[in-house]
């Protein structure tokens, strides 16, 4: 027989979430709940506290979360994960259950599904925020470079061979142009296939850059989702929201990742703190990645963020709003990494 948390249950999502924006549900006293709904979880903000419900999605083949045993598997990766460079955030895993007809959090009844509980990060230290604001200082940031370099000093650098690295960036570059050139007159079919081409380039020529990183334990498994939304410059830094669901996309070199929270940064017309963050990681981490190479990253990160807004455009009405919406994001990380293609290409 299945064990309890794997069987199927009444309790649909319409309830749990009815449920869970109840103020009285929760162990902790809070004045209010507020549902923030993503793509892959429904997240419940309380004063203090913040309770975060998987969705049963299922994208193979990475992610499949259409079990109530699969949706706890992640919620645990979650929360192990992401105390690696946000310990004091991530508070534990906790049970929805049922007894007969009511739904309690870590009741005794059985479990029907599992939620992510953490600290509420306060939100006007949130990097993306303090980019709004003009308020980012260049102490946060670099309490946050020498919280970053010693996260990576102690990850064990990952036996990846130059070839299996060369061809998984060419396949996600690939797909960037496959996913971009559906989009010709609104994206220029020519710019964008004059930017894949030349990221394919660079790594065929440049072939010892990479090997170097790979020789120097700098490809590992890091965040593999570092933006600014996911930075809080609180002391100690939190720096929330891992990659959970895939170790392959988490394994990356550490230049790339710092060069993808920059050019983030330049997304949001803060390239100047892009720049803070790249020379104070080279002071804390000793660690000096080509030029070229910093480029290069930008240029693929920027193109894999287009091709990610224009994956929203599915469904989507050619009048809708929401259309020229994600177009013009998409164009924006185009022109990001257009600017960038110029000091590799």
């Amino acid at each position: 027989m299945a064990p309890e948390h794997e069987r199927g249950d009444p309790a649909d999502d319409t309830d749990k979430l009815a449920f869970l924006q109840d103020p009285a549900a929760y162990p902790e006293q809070t004045t209010h709940v507020e549902l923030v709904e993503t793509h892959m979880s429904w997240v419940l903000l309380l004063d203090a506290r913040v309770y975060k419900l998987k969705k049963p999605v299922r994208r193979p083949p990475l992610l499949d979360l259409s079990s109530a045993a699969a949706r706890r598997r992640n919620c645990e990766a979650e929360v192990r994960l992401n105390r690696r460079l946000a310990p004091q955030i991530y508070l534990g895993v906790v049970p929805l259950t049922r007894h007969r007809s009511r739904l309690a959090l870590g009741g005794h009844g059985r479990e029907i599904d599992w939620l992510v509980k953490m600290r509420r990060l306060p939100a006007e230290r949130m990097l993306d925020h303090l980019i709004a604001t003009d308020a980012v200082g260049e102490g946060d940031l670099a309490s946050l470079t020498l919280r970053l370099s010693r996260f990576y000093a102690r990850q064990v650098p990952l036996p990846l061979s130059w070839p299996v690295m060369r061809d998984r960036m060419h396949r996600e570059i690939k797909a960037s142009e496959g996913a971009l050139g559906r989009y010709p007159d609104e994206l220029d079919g020519e710019r964008v296939t004059a930017l894949t081409k030349a990221q394919q380039q660079f790594l065929d020529q440049a072939a010892a850059l990479f090997q170097d990183r790979l020789t120097r334990g700098r490809v590992l498994e890091g965040h593999g989702d570092l933006r600014p939304e996911h930075v809080c410059l609180t002391e100690p830094p939190a720096v929330i929201d891992c990659l959970e669901f895939s170790r392959e996309l988490r394994t990356l070199d550490s230049a790339d990742e710092l060069a993808f929270l920059a050019v983030e940064c330049e997304y949001l017309d803060a390239g100047g703190v892009g720049d803070a963050l790249l020379r104070l990681y080279r002071r804390h981490s000793g660690d000096a990645p080509e030029p070229a190479l910093v480029a290069f990253y930008k240029a693929f990160r920027a193109c894999l963020r287009a091709r990610l807004a224009v994956l929203h455009l599915q469904g989507v009405m050619t009048t809708s709003p929401e259309r020229a919406r994600w177009l013009g994001r998409a164009s924006r990380y185009l022109d990001l990494a257009e600017h960038h293609s110029g000091a590799f290409a």
